[in-house]
């Protein structure tokens, strides 16, 4: 699937609030869905790209064998959901903030890896 059609599927899970998906290197967003006036996408996608440079120069600084599957910030009202896609894809993640009362953790966790076994970059 191409971004477009990943950024709609990703904004059907339930109690999603907004999806970007990200160059962690840059800190540019390729695409973004959803948003508004309590959500800045741009910013929180710019933010998010230090968190996972953060956690990726951790991750060699250990030198741990291993990947990021994702990464959950759990705020009072929202969950931000960030999944740093395969090594083949680049250095892209997908980021998916997520209304904490009508949301499942565990089926946007699923659907989120789906998205990202379909999408095309």
């Amino acid at each position: 699937m191409n971004i477009e059609t990943a950024l709609k599927e990703a904004m059907a899970v339930e109690g999603a609030l907004g999806i970007a998906l990200v160059d962690y290197e840059s800190g540019m967003s390729l695409g973004t869905l959803g948003g508004g006036p309590g959500l800045d996408l741009e910013l929180a996608a710019a933010g998010n790209t230090e968190v996972v440079r953060s956690k990726m120069r951790t991750l060699a600084s250990l030198d741990m064998n291993d990947v990021i599957e994702d990464i959950l910030i759990t705020l009072g009202q929202q969950y931000h959901l960030i999944r740093p896609l395969t090594s083949s894809k680049g250095t892209l993640f997908l980021y998916l903030a997520l209304d904490r009362s009508r949301s499942n953790l565990a089926l946007a966790r699923h659907s989120l890896k789906r998205i990202e076994t379909n999408l095309d970059v």
